[in-house]
């Protein structure tokens, strides 16, 4: 690679000196420069491999079992799937008992402190106490986010980019876990304005991922022989099923949680594992449920709270015949929440992705403590904010009495009234603004959707404006940290502040419930751009399934105004880590490109007999995943070299004589500058630089591809023959074998090559994958993202019609940033 880019250096000097790169070429090298705001995908992220390795050890797993194995290993996996969904509800119980633990013992002493203090003066005293509190808590967590950085943030991200196929390192490990789950309950406990119900989800996708392996990377003692699962299609299966047992025990939504597993991240589905997820999910919110309502109430088995967050019961009082739910009337005003929320969602979008910008310019690069830093200065202000504003900013409301509700909606008011604040507020009546802001989250939306009592508008008003950039400002900080709490307590309190206009200037009868959840989900929508899972999310938090039909028209109208303006907040933090994210479909112009258009030709590829010294420079010098397996074509070689016109598998190269630098061929294919390839060896030769022009592109009959941890593991493990014995003689390994060490394979930098006699041939055969999915180069590029997209591929070889290799095309080929640069290529051509 540095000797393609030194080549390309040298010739653009020897062309014109004063000539430089196209945006173009930029983008399709991989590169951007310093004063350009754009972020390219990066190419150090590896891809997973959803495709079976059809290889001669797997079809022996297949030839040896039968109905009874073949049940056994199903079995196995259904028992996975429960205790995946088992451990991910008691992780839910964990963070919920500590978080209701520390943020109880905090607001009874400050509140405490604040009454007695209201009387003698001592206020300063308490916003200490406050303040001590809340930096302890976020301290510890971000010690831990430093100790572990994949763990900042909600994880959704990160989970999503992985089950679209993108290998995030570090992403899934037991050492991860425990940074986010201990992490995200001393965050919310801190006071930030973070929720804990996106990293539920991460922590559901580690639990996913780990529990089926019986190992650990990071403690090395747990390690036990389990030979199933050790794919990344099995790894990412898993994955798929915790993660929407995250979503299932934060928001009590099993059906939401397999939507947001199908619409979010994975790129491959099919009714067995719909099935398996669901089920998942199902046995997360039920292990969650039974020990809540257990703990909370000494009911065992009355499954009373499904969630980690649940909405409570929108119900009118009875015999109150005016009230009702929503009208039909009251759509009208859902659809202008909803474009208003997906203008303030863009509006947050974009204020966050310009501070996470400048987080990755100028606080990341510094040392870790100035990150520590930050996250106490965020803490400092929202103390002081919430602080300031319950005791100066608050107004006094009257309390409603319940003696005419029925015992539901009396038991569901006096909850919410218990959990009112009176600061400086006395004869029976509350500070609205510090009930908003000195109770924990959930218990603010629980006030905002059943609080008979109005809040005032000014309230309201200053404390969505105070929230929004708090929020804002909190999410990126070097805490776990999750977005959906703070978004929908945000729109609620909008929602609210709808529904008392509507109410007090308009003397409208609607239920200020409704109002305060559509603003939620208008807000949340215009944030996260989520439809359909986040539509049934919300019902089932609800338990009324009448919120359908506003909660979807809310949801669609919040993204397609947002969806003008900018990118969800998920999918923008993606693009500023570089992930090379596969969308679901490709724009209609795009048609006009195929495989041989996007394709990558500068191959390296290995001979199916190929000498140890051979594989290891190959190895050594390249970065690449994957190996074509081939042979020569030399029928074709009298056809090969016609006059200065290169004619190679249908791909025409025209030949620089005036263009080479060092010992290095260049040529120009489609106005990038390219590095000619060398066709990977006879068993008894070496890289050479001597070789003609005709000796490096050889048409070459494609076999099949063999990955780069499927050669070094023969290599360590010493399958190899001598060149006075037949390939017979070569050892053989297994399947559990070749996938014992997975998902660490060894490096080929660990092979002591004292061990081995470089002269040996290794006969990869047996191991390669003959039947990979392949293109023809004419194939238009909608079929092959769809292919590679809906398939899982992490490689797919471009084949002309006589099984010569032409190219190979990887995730990278297929980003959007690559396929517009190739397309402005495409015209400029024309």
């Amino acid at each position: 690679m540095m000797a393609c880019c030194g080549g390309c250096l040298c010739c653009q000097c020897c062309c014109n000196e004063g000539e430089t790169r196209t945006p173009e070429e930029l983008t399709i090298l991989g590169e951007t420069r310093e004063d350009e705001d754009e972020i390219l995908p990066r190419k150090d992220y590896e891809s997973l491999d959803y495709d079976r390795c059809i290889n001669e050890p797997f079809l022996e797993v297949l030839e040896g079992l039968d109905n009874k194995k073949a049940r056994r290993y199903e079995a196995i996996k259904w028992i996975l799937v429960f205790a995946i969904g088992v451990s991910t509800g008691l992780t839910g119980l964990f963070v919920d008992f500590f978080v209701w633990l520390f943020t109880q013992l905090k607001f009874s002493l400050v509140g405490q402190s604040v009454e007695e203090c209201s009387e003698n003066g001592c206020l300063a005293l308490s916003l200490l106490e406050l303040l001590a509190l809340n930096m302890v808590f976020v301290f510890i967590s971000s010690v831990l986010v430093l100790i572990e950085p994949v763990a900042a943030g909600s994880g959704i991200p990160e989970i999503k980019s992985y089950l679209n196929g993108v290998k995030i390192p570090g992403i899934v490990r037991l050492r991860t876990f425990i940074c986010k789950v201990t992490g995200v309950l001393f965050a919310v406990a801190g006071g930030l304005f973070v929720g804990k119900e996106g990293p539920m989800i991460h922590s559901g996708a580690i639990v996913g991922a780990g529990l089926p392996q019986f190992q650990s990377i990071t403690f090395k003692k747990i390690r036990f022989h389990f030979p199933y699962f050790r794919s990344d299609r099995d790894k990412r299966d898993f994955v798929s099923a915790g993660a929407a047992a995250g979503v299932a025990a934060a928001f009590g939504a099993p059906i939401g949680g397999t939507l947001f597993s199908l619409e979010e991240g994975s790129s491959f589905w099919n009714q067995a594992l719909t099935w398996k997820v669901l089920f998942c999910s199902m046995s997360a919110t039920f292990t969650l449920n039974f020990f809540r309502s257990g703990i909370n109430f000494n009911k065992w088995g009355s499954f009373q709270l499904p969630g980690l967050l649940n909405f409570g019961e929108f119900k009118c009082v009875d015999g109150d015949k005016t009230c009702h739910l929503w009208t039909a009337v009251d759509l009208a005003f859902f659809v202008l929440m909803g474009v208003a929320g997906g203008l303030l969602g863009a509006l947050f979008n974009c204020i966050n992705k310009r501070l996470a910008k400048y987080r990755m310019r100028n606080v990341h690069p510094k040392a870790r403590f100035i990150r520590l830093l930050e996250s106490l200065l965020v803490c400092m202000v929202t103390t002081l904010v919430i602080f300031v504003a319950s005791v100066t900013l608050g107004e006094c409301r009257d309390l409603v009495s319940t003696n005419n509700n029925t015992s539901t909606q009396g038991s569901v008011n006096e909850e919410v009234n218990s959990t009112i604040r009176r600061f400086f507020c006395y004869n029976n009546t509350y500070n609205d603004m510090a009930t908003l802001f000195f109770n924990p989250q959930e218990v603010a939306i629980h006030q905002l959707f059943h609080q008979n009592a109005t809040f005032s508008p000014v309230t309201l008003l200053l404390f969505f404006v105070l929230y929004f950039f708090l929020s804002c400002w909190t999410y990126g900080v070097s805490v776990p940290s999750g977005l959906f709490v703070p978004s929908l307590l945000c729109g609620a309190s909008l929602g609210r502040l709808v529904a008392n206009v509507l109410k007090i200037n308009f003397h409208m009868q609607i239920y200020s419930g409704t109002f305060a959840l559509i603003g939620a989900a208008a807000f949340l929508g215009g944030v996260v751009r989520m439809t359909i899972s986040l539509t049934v999310i919300l019902i089932e938090s609800t338990n009324e399934i009448t919120y359908g039909l506003p909660i979807m028209i809310t949801l669609m109208v919040a993204k397609w105004t947002g969806d003008f303006f900018n990118k969800g907040i998920y999918d923008i933090h993606i693009h500023l880590k570089g992930v090379p994210l596969l969308e679901w479909e490709t724009e209609v112009e795009m048609d006009k490109l195929t495989a041989s258009d996007i394709m990558e030709p500068n191959l390296t590829y290995v001979y199916p007999h190929t000498r140890i010294q051979s594989l290891v420079s190959i190895l050594r010098t390249t970065v690449y995943h994957a190996f074509p397996v081939v042979t020569e074509n030399r029928d074709n070689e009298k056809e090969f070299m016609k006059g200065n016109i290169l004619i190679s598998n249908n791909i025409r190269f025209k030949v620089q004589h005036d263009m080479y630098c060092s010992s290095i061929e260049l040529q120009r294919f489609d106005h990038k500058m390219v590095h000619v390839p060398y066709p990977n060896l006879y068993p008894d030769q070496s890289p050479s630089e001597e070789w003609t022009l005709e000796e490096r592109f050889r048409p070459l009959t494609f076999h099949g591809l063999i990955l780069r941890s499927q050669l070094v593991n023969l290599l360590i493990r010493g399958v190899c023959y001598a060149e006075n014995q037949s390939s017979a003689s070569q050892p053989r390994l297994s399947h559990s074998e070749m996938t014992e060490d997975y998902p660490r394979f060894p490096d080929i930098h660990d092979l002591d090559l004292a061990l081995l006699n470089p002269r040996m041939i290794v006969d990869v055969t047996p191991y390669m994958n003959p039947c990979p999915y392949t293109v023809s180069p004419n194939t238009c590029v909608s079929q092959v993202f769809n292919l590679f997209r809906t398939m899982g591929l992490r490689h797919l070889p471009v084949v002309n019609a006589v099984g010569e290799i032409v190219g190979i095309i990887t995730r990278h080929n297929l980003t959007h940033e690559f396929l517009v640069a190739k397309l402005r290529q495409h015209y400029i051509t024309i």
